[in-house]
């Protein structure tokens, strides 16, 4: 599939840094911020909760896939992008291919933010996906970078040792 950016992706991210601004100011929850999109329409979102759940899968792409879920009562979400402000771990992004998303755009890169956001043996699931399921599912990166980045330390940066679970 070939990689398309359009303004309306730029509108969906701010939705989804709302999302993130929501778990930023909850207790417990995370600053990940997620919406999915099906026909124009956000039809679901959701933030980071897995501190607050205690369930370490609770990323906000897998709060958002489970509220889609069981609003429409199936597990087929074809026809649905999916916007998160930082891009997708792998658990996150295998979720979406098994949900038939069918796109995936993401603010923050793994280059704008301290790597502690990602699988601790630094696996670019995104790349991995992008290329093994490219008739399936396009991933577009980048989506208001700066905004999305704003909400996590950067590289070079050190968070304090509390925080950092992926070590």
């Amino acid at each position: 599939m070939p990689n398309t950016t359009t303004q309306t992706d730029e509108d969906f991210m701010r939705a989804a840094i709302e999302q993130a601004r929501k778990g930023d100011q909850t207790p417990g929850a995370g600053e990940v911020g997620c919406v999915m999109v099906r026909d124009g329409q956000i039809v679901a979102s959701g933030f980071n909760e897995a501190e607050m759940r205690h369930d370490p899968t609770a990323h906000a792409e897998i709060v958002t896939l489970r509220k889609w879920g069981q609003q429409t009562k199936t597990k087929d979400f074809s026809g649905c992008t999916l916007y998160v402000t930082l891009q997708p771990c792998s658990m996150c992004a295998a979720a979406c291919i098994w949900a038939k998303i069918n796109r995936i755009v993401f603010g923050a890169t793994r280059g704008d933010v301290h790597s502690m956001y990602f699988d601790a043996r630094h696996v670019n699931a995104t790349d991995l996906i992008a290329d093994a399921f490219k008739r399936d599912i396009e991933i577009v990166g980048g989506i208001l970078a700066n905004e999305c980045s704003a909400f996590y330390y950067k590289p070079g940066e050190t968070p304090p040792d509390k925080e950092q679970e992926n070590r």
